[in-house]
């Protein structure tokens, strides 16, 4: 059983962006905060990365690998070792999100 994100979670891009947990989620709640789904996408705030001349820092994250047996209405929870590939304004991969920190009161599989 692996603890289930949510938006209280920590989540941050590899260039300390902080993440912000919104969730269309209105239905599944541990301790006051809403379960974050495989299917959100969230924005980055605050990345540091500039390569070259262009600053090309994080802008959203993508996530797969949500819980498979721990769903709402067939979508898979976020889990603390689910993936969140960081993305630039072009779309191009920046690497994988970190998740810092999260609640471990409920879990998935």
């Amino acid at each position: 059983m692996i603890p289930l994100l949510t938006t209280t979670s920590t989540v941050m891009c590899p260039h300390a962006g902080m993440a912000q947990l919104f969730t269309a989620n209105t239905e599944a709640v541990i301790d006051g905060a809403p379960a974050l789904l495989e299917t959100d996408v969230h924005p980055v705030v605050g990345c540091t990365f500039f390569s070259g001349p262009n600053p090309m820092p994080c802008l959203l994250i993508r996530w797969s690998g949500g819980a498979v047996q721990t769903t709402l209405h067939g979508v898979g929870f976020l889990l603390q070792s689910s993936v969140g590939v960081c993305y630039n304004a072009l779309q191009a991969p920046q690497g994988v999100a970190i998740v810092v920190q999260t609640q471990t009161r409920a879990m998935g599989i």
